[in-house]
């Protein structure tokens, strides 16, 4: 099941991410966290509503604590490369 999260949070955060390129140009780096916070809650409800998760609250917090992870983890690397 852990795959499916992945997978689901990963196609989430790909076409809102496509979406946002398209229609905003550049987005200042204090809404990043908000962009993966909405990814996070977009992609619990998407795991909750396909029944990976049955228990909503589960799916909300993991969802989150991925994405936000994630966002944590590329700025690392941004860090790291300047």
């Amino acid at each position: 099941m852990e795959i499916t999260y992945v997978l689901v949070i990963a196609i989430v955060a790909y076409v809102l991410g496509s979406i946002t390129k398209v229609f905003i140009e550049n987005i200042p780096n204090k809404y990043i966290p908000l962009q993966n916070v909405v990814i996070g809650i977009i992609s619990a409800l998407i795991c909750y509503f396909t029944k990976v998760e049955p228990n909503l609250l589960q799916a909300i917090v993991l969802c989150l604590v991925a994405t936000m992870g994630a966002g944590g983890i590329a700025d690392l690397i941004n860090i790291k490369n300047k």
